[in-house]
């Protein structure tokens, strides 16, 4: 039997409770506090993939998203949210390969022209307790597993339910049934029944205990632990630390009619994050070590599918996928706050593989990312972004990539 998406049925029963209290009268018996969000980002970005026999891709695009949240019916604590985001380029600059077939003779800027219901839940909040059905963004922790891929002008959104609790003082917990991931492809969405377990406890100011299991249908568990604190090391210095430890298991939920099926799937991964930043009079300077290891006897090399990759390892957007052998990356950041003036940060990353390959290699390249971001008027910003990958050995099939992005983002909220 074909599934439902879950963000469907929340508009059903959204739609049904309209009509039977629409007799009832006034449009404020229905929904109160309305608050509206808008949100215009337009974006040039210029890709291009040396040696791979296509052209650099060009693309001016524009995201602009409307959102609806209001409470409902007069129920304390009963609420509904609505989004629509739509995708455009205006055939201004389209010299690009979109994913959704056009522009194949160009690089790859994943940002095709669509229009999509984003966001479209119901929840109910009580006693501590939140519970969500429908379609829903969803990042937790710093996106390495599960995020929005908001980076790209149409995000990543879940048709989920969910269960949130924080009803004791500093713990966080969160239950989900995800049955459909809606990517940033057009028309590339996916079943899946995959359930997320999410736990987070403050121990101190310079402690956070999370924990974390995310089993994801016919692909992978999985299962680990971070730490993070800020610590003040005296008045005007910060330090802000991260260790996280994570295994990759054979999926504990298996459906032979769903994607991504395997009747051998076989998974043995790890996954290890180290990572300190210094905060001092406006300056920022940090050094993080990440491992995502080899497939070692199972079928692939440590990689999260419903990860913000883009945020992960490189802006080139080079790692997506983690090579077999799997990836390392040392990097090395520095930033600075000009307050009014805007951010600047760049960042220097080092790849490796997790062990050699078939030739003896294991330099996978280097990359050097900086962004500038400052505020230009209330509402609005302005960011200026530029990644510079240079392959390493031959032998893995790299080759070397240059990106840069201008990009204005415009926002807008009023309560009705």
């Amino acid at each position: 039997m074909r599934k439902i998406s879950l963000s469907l049925v929340s508009a059903l029963v959204l739609a049904g409770t309209i009509a039977s209290s629409a007799s009832a009268g006034a449009l404020e018996n229905i929904i109160a506090n309305p608050k509206v969000n808008l949100e215009i980002r337009p974006r040039y970005e210029y890709a291009d993939v040396k040696d791979n026999g296509t052209s650099a891709g060009k693309a001016l695009t524009v995201r602009t998203a409307l959102t609806l949240n209001a409470n409902l019916f007069d129920v304390e604590g009963l609420g509904a949210q609505i989004q629509m985001m739509n995708v455009a380029n205006f055939g201004w600059i389209d010299d690009y390969n979109d994913l959704a077939g056009n522009g194949t003779h160009y690089d790859v800027i994943a940002d095709p022209p669509q229009t999509r219901v984003t966001q479209a839940n119901v929840s109910y909040s009580a006693d501590g307790f939140t519970a969500i059905v429908g379609r829903k963004m969803v990042v937790l922790d710093n996106a390495r597993f599960i995020g929005n891929v908001g980076w790209r002008q149409m995000p990543q959104t879940y048709d989920l339910a969910a269960v949130i609790y924080n009803g004791i003082e500093n713990l966080s917990l969160l239950g989900a049934y995800v049955n459909r991931v809606h990517t940033v492809k057009k028309d590339g969405q996916f079943d899946t029944g995959s359930v997320l377990l999410h736990a987070s406890y403050k121990v101190m100011p310079e402690l956070t205990v999370t924990a974390y299991d995310y089993m994801i249908q016919n692909l992978m568990d999985h299962i680990g632990i971070r730490l993070t604190g800020k610590v003040a090391l005296n008045d005007e210095m910060k330090l802000n630390y991260t260790a996280e430890y994570a295994t990759q298991q054979d999926p504990s939920l298996d459906e032979s009619s769903e994607p991504f099926y395997s009747p051998t799937r076989s998974q043995d991964a790890d996954y290890y994050n180290l990572n300190v930043a210094l905060h001092y009079a406006g300056f920022v300077g940090g050094v993080g070590y990440e491992v995502l290891s080899d497939k070692g006897n199972g079928d692939m090399a440590f990689w999260t599918p419903l990860a913000t990759l883009h945020a992960m390892n490189g802006w080139a957007d080079v790692f997506l996928k983690t090579p077999d052998e799997g990836l390392e990356d040392m990097t090395l950041k520095l930033g600075y706050n000009f307050g009014e003036y805007g951010k600047i940060v760049g960042i220097y990353h080092n790849f490796k593989s997790n062990v050699s390959n078939a030739a003896g290699d294991d330099d996978l390249g280097s990359e050097i990312d900086i962004a500038y971001n400052v505020k230009l008027a209330k509402g609005l910003g302005l960011l200026l972004k530029y990644a510079d990958y240079s392959a390493g050995d031959a032998s893995f099939g790299k080759t070397d990539v240059t990106k840069y992005w201008i990009q204005l983002d415009y926002k807008f909220s009023a309560e009705l």
